[in-house]
């Protein structure tokens, strides 16, 4: 393995490898996967001089700690963290200069859930279907990282942005998703879709990559059955049998037998990514523009 690269001292509780994503294989039954982010991934990429879908690493509220072989340039974005060199604070939101050896520490996000961290060069681990993102629904990718992993890292291309900070939008303390009812809203009663549209909602402890858990009144059927299983999109507002919405995120399955009823506008879920569990949600419906 290349010196260039770097080694986990501390895991976290789940940071995966994430780039862009892989779109266009759901024909295959793969996710598209990516960082759920993409705005902060791709701030903290031009941060450090990369493409704007370099791999990065996503982590998930208590950060990590790493050790690089060779001196990288590193940027922290997305949820607020502090970020340390061998235990000297250094910027969240700008690029950093870590010689070789020292150690990187992201610590636990301050508000949030996902912060992101780039290296000049990226994170170079093998692509699967032209991502090198980690998919934790069907397991292609590279693994979540374990303590004492080495990942190596590409060769720098560009020269990094040299900015004191990068503003970067707050995470939200309520969540506006904007909808487009359909296309099962008929499986659901009048009454379920003014519930829908005009009652809150909190983010579920349960939420994860797959998908954004709901809290709140349930959505009754306006008849029973079920679907035979159909194709879920990003963004798709599914309901199990509890009538509690899902948002269903990058790691989505491709297919689903419950209704489908609405969809998110796909800007909206950046916001979605750092809604901490207990945060109120509302869903509003609108036209695509």
């Amino acid at each position: 393995m290349t010196d260039r690269a770097f080694a986990v001292v501390r895991a976290g509780a789940l940071t995966t490898v994430q780039d862009g994503g892989r779109p266009g294989h759901a024909h295959l039954g793969v996710p598209r996967s990516g960082a759920l982010d993409q705005p902060a991934a791709r701030l903290v990429n031009r941060l450090v001089g990369n493409p704007p879908d370099a791999a990065v690493l996503e982590t998930t509220l208590d950060g990590c700690a790493l050790r690089p072989r060779r001196p990288v340039t590193v940027a922290v974005g997305g949820a607020p963290c502090p970020v340390t060199v061998d235990g000297r604070p250094a910027p969240w939101g700008a690029a950093v200069r870590v010689p070789a050896g020292a150690l990187l520490d992201v610590g636990a996000a301050r508000s949030g859930v996902r912060s992101y961290l780039a290296f000049d060069g990226g994170v170079r681990v093998e692509p699967v279907l032209g991502s090198r993102s980690t998919d934790l629904l069907s397991g292609l990718g590279p693994p979540p990282l374990t303590t004492g992993a080495v990942l190596p890292l590409g060769s720098p291309s560009g020269s990094h942005a040299r900015v004191d900070t990068a503003p970067q939008p707050a995470p939200p303390r309520e969540l506006v998703l904007r909808v487009a009812l359909g296309p099962r809203a008929d499986w659901f009663t009048p009454a379920a879709l003014r519930t829908l549209t005009t009652r809150a909602y909190r983010v579920s402890s349960a939420s994860n990559r797959i998908g954004l858990r709901t809290e709140g009144p349930a959505l009754d059927r306006a008849f029973p059955g079920e679907l035979p299983s159909e194709g879920m999109v990003l963004g798709a507002v599914q309901v199990p049998p509890d009538g509690r919405p899902v948002v269903f995120l990058a790691d989505h399955p491709t297919t689903g037998g419950y209704p489908v009823v609405a969809v998110v506008r796909e800007p909206d879920l950046a916001a979605a990514a750092q809604a901490v569990p207990g945060t109120p949600v509302r869903f509003v419906a609108t036209g695509w523009r």
